[in-house]
């Protein structure tokens, strides 16, 4: 074989590339690629951006899908109902009628103090005995002067008896039978002034002893067996006539214009498990100027657990109103206060402001801002913008209450 001829047979007439045009290809497709990339960036975020509208909607403009795919939210209305305001309070125990008990008489020295703080004492009944042996001697002299007495009446009466017999026979005179008359007058006087030495003197032996002036608990013993005491030696006992105690609960100004004479209260010792009932029977006419409270006074009975000077918290019955109550999921808030998401007939929401009032065990008393009647939004109002379309569900008032 002849080898140019191989040669030119193999050989197509194109003429092989050059280095140059190479790397013109290599740079072209690779500028198509990153064009396409670009493309499908671009793309991507139109899909995303129109699936963002399709959702929320412009802020002029909320979007509006169709039934099925508007998200469902729980409603109800709320309608009204009767609600006892609670106030809560906190104070001191102390006795309603505390009565101090001292020395009436003259005093002494103390033989026996028979009682003792915390046990219950009678009227009548005798705190402290007083030496009397001295009082007892005088008693037993005034005594002794009134059968003298006596004696002298009865000498004075028989005088004149007989007089009165001589004087029809003329040995005696009309003058003296006066005189005589005026003897017995006189005897019989001293009689009376005797009996009311006596008296006296029994009334300050018995004034001796320190007796209760009235039934009641007795708080404090301040006297020992062996103490001379007087007038000057102050309050040996101290009494809470009838047991009756109080809670002197301190009040704003506010919550204290809703207190009334006659208002149920719950107190609850510090320390105790129990809780006694009370009513308010007085409310401080006055107001402290320095922390702006006043003093509401809630009579409470006698209980060993109601101890003067402690400490109980106490929730008062501050009156009743008529308003709408609302679970606390459906209420939301903001820098301007409260305010809850209601449905309108179009199934659009729109924001309501509120003005709550006190918690009580079946939601919290919306005082001001609805009427009853409106669709509420009862849970997930903080997923939901005003003017948004939603599905309603609707609840008995029972079930929302819970």
């Amino acid at each position: 074989m002849n080898y140019e001829a191989s040669v030119q047979a193999d050989y197509d007439g194109t003429p092989p590339p050059s280095e140059g045009d190479v790397l013109v290809d290599e740079q072209e497709v690779s500028r198509r690629k990153r064009v396409i990339i670009i493309g499908a960036v671009i793309g991507v975020l139109a899909v995303l951006a129109l699936l963002f509208m399709m959702m929320h909607g412009s802020e002029d403009e909320p979007f509006q899908a169709s039934a099925d795919q508007l998200p469902s939210v729980t409603v109800a209305a709320p309608g009204t109902g009767t609600i006892s305001g609670q106030i809560m309070a906190t104070g001191t125990l102390a006795a309603r009628r505390e009565m101090p008990v001292g020395i009436a008489g003259e005093g002494g020295r103390v033989v026996s103090v028979p009682v003792d703080a915390g046990e219950w004492v009678k009227a009548g009944q005798v705190l402290a005995v007083i030496d009397r042996s001295v009082q007892n001697q005088q008693v037993n002299s005034a005594r002794a002067q009134i059968d003298a007495r006596k004696a002298d009446a009865r000498l004075a009466q028989a005088n004149l008896d007989r007089a009165l017999k001589l004087v029809d026979r003329g040995f005696i005179s009309t003058a003296d039978v006066d005189r005589l008359t005026a003897t017995r007058d006189a005897a019989n006087a001293q009689v009376k002034i005797a009996e009311a030495q006596y008296q006296e003197l029994v009334a300050r032996s018995n004034r001796l002893n320190v007796t209760a002036p009235a039934s009641g608990l007795l708080l404090e013993r301040n006297v020992e067996p062996g103490q001379v005491v007087s007038s000057g030696s102050g309050t040996l006992f101290s009494i809470a006539k009838g047991g009756e105690m109080e809670l002197l609960a301190r009040l704003s100004e506010d919550d204290l214009a809703k207190v009334s004479v006659g208002s149920k209260a719950t107190v609850t010792p510090v320390g105790s498990g129990e809780q006694f009932t009370g009513q308010v029977w007085q409310v401080s006419p006055t107001i402290d100027p320095d922390n702006r409270q006043g003093l509401a006074r809630i009579a409470l009975s006698y209980a060993k657990d109601l101890r003067p000077g402690g400490f109980a918290s106490a929730q008062i019955n501050g009156g009743s109103l008529v308003a709408p109550r609302l679970p606390e999921s459906a209420i939301q808030s903001d820098e301007q206060g409260s305010y809850v998401f209601i449905v309108k007939p179009d199934n659009t929401v729109a924001k309501q402001r509120v003005q709550t009032g006190v918690v009580t065990e079946g939601g919290i008393a919306i005082i001001d801002g609805l009427d009853g009647t409106e669709k509420v939004v009862l849970r997930a109002g903080g997923f939901l913008n005003e003017g948004d379309t939603v599905k309603p569900v609707v609840e008995t008032g029972e079930e929302a209450a819970n």
